[in-house]
């Protein structure tokens, strides 16, 4: 069991470093194909825990794995085709592990999410926690989610779904280029969302009241769109 707590341990220094997009995975839902694609576009691999067996089952070979290693399967043969960097404390998930163990201008996270509705919530979490330092989008086997934090500004297709959540109560002061305008709404977990909003076709802007982090949520065809914002 992880006992969650609001400190997250930060490494001295980042274990891992990779100056393009870097996608951390775990034991959720891991579409191979994606793995595959994100592996010939260069972008970095980090298994968390078990994440680095979706990983090989993708027929690839990750640049790390990160975790309590609970989950992994034949830790030392993966330790004598890569870097298996074992974090034993407690404290913190393995996705946050790998968070704070990690550095890259992007962060993709597969694999975060289904399966085990724990596991999505405590992805969330994380995702909540490192926002306001790095840029992170979680995807699964539909959707990509943005950690936004700010104002934000993207192109939509007429009637596109567009969704926006909110991890904590947040004010919107405007939006363009919605069916549904933000302008004036506090949307909070238990009370007023935002999902399943449409784009009117074109530009989207988005300016919040301030920089609390909430999530972006467009179709997984957006993933690279996204990436580049």
């Amino acid at each position: 069991m992880t006992v969650q707590d609001t400190s997250v341990p930060a490494a001295d220094a980042p274990i891992v470093v990779s100056q393009g997009p870097l996608a951390i995975v775990g034991g959720g839902a891991v579409d191979a194909a994606l793995l595959v694609e994100l592996a010939e576009r260069g972008v970095t691999l980090v298994g968390a825990d078990g994440g680095g067996d979706a990983i090989g089952d993708a027929g690839l070979t990750p640049a790390a794995i990160i975790g309590d290693l609970d989950s992994l399967q034949d830790r030392a043969g993966w330790a004598q085709r890569t870097r298996v960097i074992h974090i034993p404390e407690q404290v913190t998930t393995d996705f946050q592990k790998a968070l704070y163990s990690t550095q890259a201008p992007v962060t993709l996270a597969l694999g975060m999410t289904g399966k085990r509705l724990d596991h999505t919530l405590a992805a969330l979490s994380a995702v909540l926690q490192f926002a306001p330092s790095r840029k992170l989008l979680l995807v699964d086997e539909v959707d990509v989610a943005l950690a936004v934090v700010g104002p934000i500004r993207f192109t939509a297709g007429p009637r596109e779904r567009v969704s926006i959540h909110p991890l904590l109560p947040i004010r919107f002061e405007q939006s363009t280029g919605l069916f549904y305008p933000m302008d004036g709404l506090t949307l909070e977990p238990g009370g007023l969302i935002g999902t399943s909003n449409e784009g009117t076709g074109g530009v989207v802007e988005i300016i919040p009241a301030d920089d609390t982090p909430w999530l972006l949520i467009l179709g997984k065809e957006r993933l690279w769109d996204l990436m580049a914002l």
